[in-house]
């Protein structure tokens, strides 16, 4: 089995376990993550969903081993163009070459990243809403050197988090971003103490899911598809996605606030 999962109190921790090949996907874990990601977002009492690789590595990209197909002209049209593309007129959506790279989730998902996030792995990393990274980690589109391109939402989602002249020059040049440029550039959200990173994504998941759902899962949703809009859209759709769930939580939270919880910025007390 090279996909593990662990569910407490909400939170869900799916875990890419193929130690030997430094996590690097193949098509069987390719299609247990998207499996595993799915059925999260189905479980309804499922709130958080963090993602991490075991053994030092979040994940080494495609595994290579695999790249002979990319000389069988046949096989590569069976099995990635034909089996991975988007068909036209087809409102389905198949699963990346390195799994759930697009899936469009309900739900967060908080990617725990040590050691190498490179090339495929990158682009899982960039998927996941936040990425808490450990201080030796690093990202780096290394497929660059093999001449292999990124097909998992990397040139999508790179210049949406850090602008398209950074996302260039980390895209063409291929080279290592440690994790402290990542996070000043905004690649990732957090930095933590080598060996942690899956506990300091777990406690931040923790954090989100204590909060009433509705409003958390509604902004979310608005963040996302309000993004690239011209403002009067964007404001409409965020106004469309809300007010339902204005009505059915901020009641209640109203009147908490008025029993004198959570007053000067105090969550704890929530």
């Amino acid at each position: 089995m090279t996909v593990r999962v662990e569910r407490n109190d909400g939170i869900t921790t799916i875990i890419n376990d193929r130690i030997d090949a430094r996590n690097a996907v193949d098509p069987e874990t390719a299609d247990a993550l998207t499996a595993e990601f799915l059925a999260f977002d189905r479980d309804a009492d499922a709130k958080v969903a963090v993602f991490y690789g075991e053994g030092g590595a979040f994940c080494a990209g495609w595994d290579l081993k695999y790249g002979q197909m990319l000389g069988d002209r046949e096989r590569f049209q069976r099995e990635i163009v034909e089996a991975l593309g988007f068909p036209e007129g087809d409102a389905s959506v198949p699963r990346g070459p390195m799994g759930p790279s697009r899936l469009e989730l309900s739900k967060p998902v908080i990617a725990a990243v040590e050691g190498p996030a490179v090339a495929g792995g990158m682009e899982l990393a960039m998927w996941a809403d936040i990425r808490v990274m450990a201080e030796d980690a690093y990202f780096g589109v290394y497929c660059r050197r093999w001449g292999v391109p990124l097909i998992d939402g990397g040139t999508v989602r790179m210049p949406r988090l850090i602008g398209l002249g950074r996302a260039m020059e980390i895209i063409l040049t291929g080279r290592k971003v440690p994790a402290d440029e990542a996070l000043r550039i905004g690649l990732c959200e957090r930095v933590v103490p080598s060996g942690t990173a899956r506990a300091a994504a777990e406690a931040l998941a923790r954090e989100i899911a204590r909060f009433p759902q509705g409003a958390v899962l509604t902004d979310r949703r608005s963040a996302y598809e309000g993004y690239g809009l011209p403002v009067r859209a964007a404001l409409e759709r965020e106004w469309h996605n809300g007010v339902q769930a204005h009505y059915e939580e901020g009641a209640a939270g109203a009147a908490r606030f008025a029993q004198g919880k959570g007053r000067h910025g105090d969550f704890g007390t929530i």
